[in-house]
């Protein structure tokens, strides 16, 4: 086998954790699916899945090994993607922010865009970019084979995953958003939580000191 069964299962595991964790993806999901439906929230994350297939394929044809040579471009990411994530987290901390489930007033947007703007969303998440460039080579194993097919089949275990979790965010996302619109504690409570989880996951990015390895 290319890759064994500890491996997939681990970054499974990597992947279900992160997409637990509150952030740009789960957030445009789940406001749209609360504003316009869950076929705009599908339509939204099938936008999302096609970003996961972007950074695989990137991944898989050497992006990680450019960062590695160039670790001032990787640090730049981390950097900006931390700074992403702690304004999302202000968001949610600051007085009169609002929580992902909070019913809110927006114009419905055509598939194409609601599509677009999941593309766009996933490809600017910097989790997902932290992800396939650092913590997906950590599960490949040179003595099995090519570096870069063991990446590609990893990769889809994550997209599989994330899609799938996310996909249970937006079937449910209206009758949470139902349950928290009468519960103005559970609300406060839920945007506190994500914010905390926001600003985690930015010191964490800021503060580990893996470097990407090379996919090949």
């Amino acid at each position: 086998m290319v890759v064994s069964g500890e491996a997939m299962l681990g970054i499974a595991l990597v992947e279900l954790g992160l997409v637990l964790t509150p952030g740009p993806n789960m957030i445009y999901l789940v406001s749209r699916s609360v504003a316009q439906g869950r076929r705009a929230g599908l339509i939204s994350l099938a936008g999302v899945g096609v970003g996961f297939t972007v950074y695989l394929l990137a991944a898989s044809a050497g992006l990680a090994t450019l960062f590695a040579l160039v670790p001032e471009i990787y640090l730049t990411l981390k950097l900006a993607g931390a700074a992403y994530l702690l304004w999302l987290a202000w968001n949610a901390f600051r007085p009169g922010g609002s929580s992902a489930f909070a019913t809110q007033e927006l114009e419905p947007d055509r598939p194409r865009r609601l599509f677009g703007m999941g593309l766009l969303t996933c490809l600017l998440n910097p989790k997902i970019a932290i992800l396939y460039i650092s913590l997906l080579p950590q599960f490949v194993d040179p003595s099995r084979g090519h570096l870069g097919t063991q990446s590609m089949i990893l990769g889809l275990v994550q997209t599989a995953v994330g899609v799938a979790v996310n996909a249970i965010f937006v079937i449910t996302a209206g009758a949470v958003a139902v349950f928290l619109s009468r519960r103005p504690t559970w609300m406060r409570i839920h945007r506190y939580l994500t914010g905390t989880a926001l600003a985690f996951f930015a010191i964490r990015l800021v503060t580990d000191r893996a470097r990407p390895l090379a996919t090949h």
